[in-house]
C-alpha cells in the first residue's frame, strides 16, 4: 500500500453503513470516483434551486501536497442540467468534515434525487506550492500584458 497516497475516509452516518458505498471508480479508466447522496428518501431539486447533498462520508487527505476536487458529474450537467452550486468544490488536505455536494438544477425542470445517487465525483490531484520571488519587472515575452482573446476567435 503506497502510504503517500493513502486517504483515510470515515462513514460518518450509521443508519446508511448497510447499504453504502465507498466512492469508486465506474470503470477502469476513470478519473474520478463518484460521490453518491446519502439521503433515506428521494427529495425534489426544483428548478434552478440549490441545495446541500450530504455525502455520509468525511476524508482525510493529510499530505499537504495533494487536494481533491469535487466535479459535476458531465451526463447530469448535460442531459439534465444539474451541475455543482459552487461550479468545483476544493477539499483541503487538513479538512476533515463531511463531504457535500452543492447541487444547482440550472434547468427548467425540477429533478429527483434518490438515495444512493450518483451526484457528484471527486479527484485528487497534486498540489505546487511555489515560491514567489519579487522582481521589479519581467522579462518582454511576445505576449506581454495581452489579455483574453488576444490571439483572435478562430
Amino acid at each position: 500500500m503506497n502510504t503517500i497516497n493513502t486517504i483515510k475516509i470515515k462513514i460518518l452516518n450509521n443508519d446508511i453503513k448497510k447499504k453504502f458505498f465507498l466512492p469508486n471508480f465506474a470503470t477502469p479508466g476513470s478519473s474520478g470516483l463518484d460521490l453518491r447522496a446519502c439521503l433515506t428518501k428521494k427529495i425534489q431539486l426544483q428548478s434552478q434551486q440549490t441545495i446541500l447533498i450530504p455525502t455520509g462520508i468525511a476524508i482525510h487527505i493529510s499530505n499537504p501536497n495533494i487536494t481533491a476536487l469535487i466535479l459535476p458529474r458531465s451526463g447530469l450537467g448535460h442531459k439534465k442540467g444539474i451541475v455543482l452550486g459552487n461550479l468545483i468544490g476544493l477539499i483541503d488536505s487538513d479538512y476533515q468534515g463531511e463531504l457535500m455536494i452543492s447541487l444547482w438544477n440550472r434547468s427548467k425542470r425540477n429533478f429527483d434525487i434518490y438515495p444512493y445517487a450518483r451526484v457528484a465525483q471527486i479527484v485528487f490531484v497534486p498540489i505546487i506550492r511555489p515560491f514567489f520571488s519579487l522582481v521589479k519587472d519581467f522579462k518582454c515575452t511576445e505576449r506581454a500584458k495581452k489579455g483574453f482573446g488576444h490571439s483572435g476567435l478562430d
